[in-house]
């Protein structure tokens, strides 16, 4: 299953970029995600969890991330599986940063390969649905984290150390906002096939 998103971040591009750099935050902005650490052969832990209606998952795997300076470009290969529901995932990421004005535009492209209980998600396009959330709420994460960062930095020296109050913690993601996108899921397939 491939999947295309484009979004904005209201910062500039140099600020972005740095942030990326920082898979802790970058988790931490995610809804569902955390992050486990850094392996020992450069590859990042981590794990997400997730539950749609009665289905619930928690998805334990590793990801390779490498990083483009001189064409502001993040590519992942990562793999994660859940072993009560016995379901698996695989998703390779490409993702591009751009200067937009002051902020900064982020362009992913993503391969999802679903097997087991979760791959009837995938068939129903909800999972496409779920993406879309999610990146909303890291936009929403990651520029509530930089704006303070940077309010931090301009109002106390650099050497105070106190990070705490610039990652947001992350949330689970809601069972409320999962049903509406499943209602809207619904629905919108159903005037697909009144309008053909």
């Amino acid at each position: 299953m491939k999947l295309h998103q484009e979004f904005v971040v209201s910062r500039p591009l140099p600020e972005v970029w740095t942030f990326f750099h920082d898979i802790p935050k970058v988790a931490s902005c995610l809804p569902g995600a955390e992050y486990l650490g850094p392996r020992e052969d450069g590859r990042h832990a981590g794990k997400v969890s997730t539950k749609v209606g009665p289905f619930q998952a928690s998805f334990e795997g590793e990801a390779n991330v490498r990083y483009d300076d001189s064409q502001k470009a993040v590519s992942l290969e990562g793999k994660g599986i859940d072993r009560k529901g016995a379901s698996r995932g695989r998703m390779t990421m490409d993702c591009r940063l751009e200067a937009s004005g002051e902020a900064t535009k982020v362009i992913i492209d993503s391969d999802v390969q679903l097997s087991g209980t979760i791959a009837q998600f995938g068939r129903t396009g909800l999972i496409t649905e779920i993406a879309n959330v999610l990146i909303a709420d890291f936009v929403r994460n990651a520029e509530a984290g930089m704006a303070a960062q940077a309010s931090q930095q301009a109002e106390a020296p650099a050497s105070s150390g106190n990070t705490a109050a610039m990652t947001p913690v992350s949330r689970p993601i809601s069972a409320f906002s999962l049903l509406v996108i499943s209602l809207q899921a619904w629905f919108s397939a159903w005037f697909r096939r009144i309008a053909n």
